[in-house]
């Protein structure tokens, strides 16, 4: 198959490139500009139609993985034209090319499309409820998609962290190595995910044939934890002594809210692909080696 993947420089787009080697399928790595120094990216812009179109025709493309999206949280607050654009525009041009083409889409969404007032973890069947811009355009991206008539798979996932790009953990372990103590907000719960972890989950789908499992589903480590312990946790196993104490969100105040508790149910997944996940300290560890910890 012709694998087509979208946002190749961002965190999961990069994990992507890494898992894939050695598959037996073709990949074609793309994004908007080529900052992955010495590997080979086609540019591609997903919010033109015509270029996907193109692309995908020239290219003989059956899947497209779209890593692709606006994830700046408080900046989309004042620059809704353009996450609505990436996040909404652009899944909508990759959804119509792939109906068209008779393609998969595997779209990623995010935990963002909830409120976070709960306290037991989200089904795929909740009533979505997004607090911010950046969640209510990622949810009209998913709209565009289901509405298109495609054959698509979403995975929504959460808190997203690898070697690559910004993330929590590096911001955290860059904090400890300049102070003595750091303030964590405590009152936010999730799954800490490794990008690593969700690219081989995309990979197991498209390699074990289950691409015409249509439907959305929840993808993020297993185990729950607030921004604090996981804080406590990159320090602790990156030797540092830095000192975190927990504080509440109104300490740190944002732009954008955040859900206050956005653990996913991920028993769909789990059952209808079989995939394996790992806990997300085991995870951690072995991103926190790649980083030279």
């Amino acid at each position: 198959m012709n694998i087509l993947v979208t946002g190749t420089g961002g965190q999961l787009g990069n994990e992507l490139r890494r898992a894939c080697e050695g598959s037996g399928n073709r990949f074609l790595f793309t994004d908007v500009k080529d900052d992955a120094s010495g590997l080979e990216t086609l540019p591609l812009d997903i919010t033109n139609r015509d270029a996907v179109e193109m692309i995908c025709e020239s290219e003989g493309i059956n899947v497209i993985v779209n890593c692709a999206a606006y994830t700046n949280v408080d900046a989309a607050e004042d620059d809704i034209a353009f996450a609505q654009l990436l996040n909404c525009t652009g899944p909508e041009n990759l959804a119509y090319v792939a109906r068209k083409r008779g393609a998969t889409l595997i779209h990623i969404s995010t935990d963002y499309i909830f409120g976070g007032e709960g306290c037991t973890p989200v089904r795929e069947d909740c009533e979505p409820d997004p607090h911010s811009v950046y969640g209510s355009t990622k949810l009209a991206g998913e709209k565009a998609v289901k509405d298109s008539g495609c054959n698509y798979i979403i995975l929504r996932t959460a808190w997203l962290y690898s070697p690559f790009g910004r993330n929590f953990v590096k911001t955290i372990l860059k904090l400890a190595s300049q102070n003595k103590s750091l303030k964590v907000v405590y009152d936010q719960v999730g799954s800490p995910t490794a990008a690593a972890d969700l690219a081989a989950a995309i990979l197991h789908i498209i390699e074990s044939g289950q691409l015409a499992k249509t439907g959305i589903y929840n993808y993020t480590d297993e185990g729950a934890v607030s921004w604090y312990d996981f804080a406590c946790e990159i320090c602790s196993a990156a030797g540092s002594s830095c000192r975190v104490t927990p504080c509440l969100s109104g300490e740190f105040p944002t732009k954008a809210a955040r859900p206050h508790y956005s653990v996913l149910d991920k028993a769909l997944v789990k059952e209808t692909f079989g995939v394996s996940i790992p806990h997300w300290k085991e995870s951690l560890h072995e991103c926190l080696k790649a980083l030279g910890y």
